[in-house]
């Protein structure tokens, strides 16, 4: 049912699924960023998920093959998710694809090269616009690893609190003993507390989710910690501190949340920033999924 092929979009290895069914018209085309917190997952790994998407939707999918942590250094995952991505945007005709009908799609770590790309291509004029983004419990945010979610979920299978924090040091090429400081918050100077408090705070969730939550007790800034990681403070890495100017832009949304997800409330958090600034949102939460 399907033409499968490996290519290269300017250097970044991809597969591209095309229904071998003549179309009707031009197609919907799918950018697809695998996860796997940019040290693991392949093309490869998500072979049956782009197969099932191409054939059920119709459409022509592109699965990004973005070279891995720490061989490649942060940020080359991104960007090689945005080079991908302007590359099929600027040659959608020659796969049959509608460019005006592209979405850009990607689970957990995949997620944040999702909103980060869309959030590089706000203000490119030369580029057809993104139809939607699908962001699928995405990572959006490493400044505060004490959310509702991040409590109740801390000793999750797959991925606990702990680990996900272990996961991102790797991902960023640091070192690991810095996890304890970063898990308490003090990397984060009281400024940038302040500064994002209106985007990441436990007061933003809904009731329902803040079951058992209890604040964490404050916890000293270390200015040593805070200059060893300053790519946490990115919008390529975090990007729910993207700014409204920005985030006032983006492409129609779709959210996916679980309950049993360390993650849960990053997805919350970004779908109430994106209702803020006016941009379509669908969200679905899967109450008793996990990451």
């Amino acid at each position: 049912q399907l033409f499968i092929k490996d290519l290269h979009f300017d250097g970044v290895p991809v597969r591209i699924y095309l229904p071998r069914e003549p179309p009707a018209g031009k197609r919907r085309g799918v950018i697809l960023f695998h996860g796997g917190c940019g040290i693991f997952g392949s093309i490869r790994s998500y072979e049956r998920i782009c197969r099932h998407i191409a054939k059920k939707s119709d459409s022509v999918v592109v699965s990004v093959g973005y070279h891995l942590s720490p061989e490649y250094k942060y940020p080359a995952q991104t960007l090689e998710c945005l080079t991908a991505t302007v590359h099929f945007l600027q040659t959608a005709d020659t796969y049959g694809v509608d460019p005006a009908r592209i979405i850009v799609c990607g689970d957990s770590v995949g997620g944040t090269y999702t909103a980060s790309v869309c959030q590089e291509l706000v203000h490119r004029t030369d580029l057809p616009k993104i139809r939607a983004q699908l962001l699928i419990y995405p990572f959006l945010q490493a400044l505060n690893f004490n959310l509702p979610s991040h409590q109740q979920n801390a000793f999750a299978a797959l991925l606990s609190r702990e680990r996900a924090v272990n996961f991102i040091l790797k991902y960023l090429n640091k070192d690991c003993s810095l996890k304890e400081q970063i898990l308490a918050g003090s990397h984060v100077p009281e400024s940038m507390n302040l500064k994002y408090r209106k985007w990441i705070n436990p007061d933003l969730i809904p009731e329902v989710f803040k079951l058992g939550y209890k604040p964490p007790p404050p916890t000293s800034f270390s200015p040593r910690v805070h200059e060893e990681v300053p790519e946490l403070f990115e919008c390529r890495c975090s990007p729910l501190l993207a700014e409204d100017a920005v985030v006032c832009h983006l492409p129609d949304t779709c959210i996916v949340t679980c309950g049993h997800d360390v993650l849960r409330d990053e997805g919350l958090l970004y779908k109430k920033r994106l209702e803020d600034n006016k941009v379509r949102v669908t969200w679905h939460h899967v109450e008793k999924g996990f990451h």
